[in-house]
């Protein structure tokens, strides 16, 4: 089964399911008391919404591309947070890879069976996701509904499969919140292929043995208590699991080396290097496009929005497309292709003003694991493009028709992405953003009516993420983008809201906000009003209080927020209390609030500055991230007081 890791977002939901499940057995000698949920221990009920009662994987490699999967395991589903566990999805593909024996078994909480489910009672679909419009790879699914817990559910299936460069890895918890009282994991494999393994967030060594011209390796473990959900934690830092990788291997008839970064981007640079070339008449024009451009950057910088506006995404995994990109005189005629197809188009305009650039494969999402260094295995969904100006490497994202030149933001940004060059792959960091590329900047007035009604009129200046949340919400429903901003900015609810979305340029978005509101004021008393000194939060959030954090806690980019308020007081009103100037500080960040009254214009300016410095909060000082956000939001809490005129 040949997994294609290399295209934006291929990996649907549905397929990382069964990625997530291969945790099996042929013993048919099981205990009945693995049924029974009154027989889980006591420590393994802590904190479970599932517990994985016994699983067995048995994995024979019998030479590049080629394998069996057997696999059987038993889980005891305790309260409807666990339920995914009550379903088996399995992703395939028609010409390589076959299922055979499967069966879901559904049983009480005294372990008595109540369902039988087979291949013929599964869903056989496609697993293209909303982003990927035909592929050849598809899923049989089943769901179970659990009516009362807890619930046991016992799944069984064997895989045949002819091609991959890469075999699942090991998940021994799937997910947080999940115990497990045994394990095991088998892989027979021939010692041609070059097989290697890495256990990550946990040590467990294989018992390894040889015969018959196989080398055996059997993990095992028992009793892992499910770990407790924490606040934004990401999974690849905690979950336990062990990698498995092949030196050689073969997809779909193309046989490839994997002993290194280098050897694997040779295969890459190979399978691209028959479709990177525009035509010869398309050369001359781009070359004439471009001839009045003094500087290689200002050509690149042109030619990168001349495919914005011109080419767009859609994403095909068809055979060996799923690693070959599409040639660049297809992209160039059909205005259409996926990241592979994109980046590679790109690298073909640059070719052709002569302009050195590197396709690059990397994986996407915001805070993803970043490649390993030292373990070279296929983890990879997204193509990109480096160009290595001298002095100024420069990273461009060719998916997307709005991000700005040279930007790659949090989808790509900060992690290890595979360069592929002339001489083979070569794994290289990209950039990490700073508090100058993120960037709110706010401007609001507001004039107070003397009943505790106001308008409101914010202007926003958004960089970085924050452009990226600004841009991509334009295409949503108006009520979904009021929506958004309303919760994003914690914008009181008014009576009439008028979003206006400005200009985007120079990698700033413009949004403008009017709003009007018949009850502005949070308090009136006598000749006095009580007001919230602003429009919108700077801080909109607060995170839990945890004992003994254990993990780091990540935002998605450091970041840096201003915001000026002006406030009209009514006619005959002054102000009676103006909140004090703050300051707070955090190892990671500070905020600062100043107030100041303006008596001859009746007038209020709050001037306030939010930041946050690093991405990455360490576990240790989690405390004090989580009594800096709540000082903030206490901060934001204070109150305007005016009265009437004596």
């Amino acid at each position: 089964m040949c997994k294609k890791y290399f295209n934006h977002f291929l990996l649907t939901g549905v397929t990382w399911l069964v990625l997530g499940s291969t945790a099996f057995s042929q013993d048919k000698d099981i205990s009945k008391e693995l049924y029974v949920a009154a027989t889980i221990p006591d420590s393994l009920k802590e904190n479970a919404n599932a517990v994985i009662r016994y699983s067995e994987d048995i994995v024979n490699i019998k030479a590049a591309g080629k394998a069996t999967i057997k696999h059987h395991s038993i889980v005891t589903v305790m309260n409807e947070k666990g339920d995914y566990d009550a379903q088996m999805v399995l992703v395939y593909n028609k010409k390589f890879d076959t299922y055979s024996s499967i069966e879901m078994r559904v049983y009480n909480e005294k372990g008595e069976l109540l369902k039988k489910y087979h291949k013929s009672d599964m869903y056989d679909g496609s697993a293209a996701g909303a982003e990927t419009m035909v592929t050849d790879e598809r899923f049989l699914g089943v769901r179970h509904t659990i009516a009362n817990y807890p619930a046991t559910i016992e799944t069984e299936y064997e895989e045949d499969i002819s091609s991959f460069i890469s075999m699942p890895q090991w998940q021994i918890q799937e997910k947080v919140e999940q115990s497990v009282q045994s394990g095991t994991y088998s892989i027979a494999v021939n010692p041609a292929v070059g097989f290697r393994y890495k256990c990550e967030n946990i040590d467990i060594k294989p018992d390894k043995q040889s015969a018959g011209g196989m080398d055996f390796y059997t993990w095992q473990v028992k009793n892992l208590r499910a770990i407790k959900k924490e606040e934004n934690v990401l999974s690849w830092n905690v979950l336990p699991q062990v990698l498995f990788a092949v030196n050689s291997f073969s997809c779909y008839g193309y046989q490839g080396d994997f002993t290194t970064w280098q050897s694997f981007g040779k295969w890459i640079q190979g399978l691209n290097s028959d479709v990177c070339t525009l035509s010869p008449e398309r050369i001359a024009e781009i070359k004439k496009m471009t001839d009045t451009i003094s500087s290689d950057k200002a050509k690149a910088r042109f030619l990168y929005n001349y495919m914005q506006k011109n080419v767009r995404y859609v994403s095909v995994q068809l055979g060996i497309g799923g690693y070959k990109p599409f040639p660049a005189t297809f992209v160039d005629q059909k205005k259409y292709g996926d990241c592979k197809a994109l980046s590679n188009y790109m690298y073909a305009l640059l070719k052709a003003v002569n302009i050195n650039a590197n396709y690059a494969i990397i994986r996407a999402g915001v805070n993803e694991k970043p490649a390993d260094f030292a373990f070279p295995h296929n983890a990879f969904n997204h193509a990109i493009l480096c160009i290595p100006f001298k002095n100024d490497t420069t990273w461009l994202e060719c998916t997307s028709n709005t991000q700005p030149f040279g930007k790659l933001g949090p989808f790509t940004e900060n992690r290890n992405a595979l360069l592929i060059t002339e001489d083979g792959g070569k794994l290289v960091n990209t950039p990490r953003s700073t508090l100058a590329d993120n960037q709110f900047n706010s401007e609001t007035h507001i004039t107070l009516n003397a009943d505790g009604g106001a308008k409101a009129h914010i202007k926003i200046l958004g960089s970085g993420g924050y452009r990226e949340d600004y841009v991509g919400v334009e295409s949503q429903k108006l009520d979904d983008q009021k929506e958004f901003y309303t919760h994003t900015l914690n914008i009181r609810q008014p009576i009439q809201f008028d979003l206006k979305p400005g200009v985007d340029k120079d990698g700033i978005k413009e949004v403008d906000i009017d709003l009007d509101y018949d009850k502005f004021c949070d308090i009136m008393a006598g000749d006095k009003q009580f007001y919230r000194p602003r429009a919108i939060d700077l801080c909109a959030f607060t995170v839990p209080i945890e004992e003994k954090r254990k993990t780091d806690y990540y935002f998605e980019h450091p970041l840096q927020k201003t915001a000026v308020t002006t406030i009209d007081l009514p006619a005959g009103f002054e102000v009676e209390t103006l909140p004090v100037n703050q300051s707070l500080k955090f190892t990671y960040g500070n905020y600062d609030v100043k107030y100041a009254y303006d008596a001859a214009k009746n007038q209020v300016t709050t001037t306030a500055k939010f930041t946050i410095t690093n991405q990455l909060i360490p576990a240790a000082r989690y405390t004090e991230l989580q009594q800096y956000l709540d000082a903030v939001v206490k901060a934001q809490n204070k109150k305007l007081v005016i009265r009437r005129k004596a």
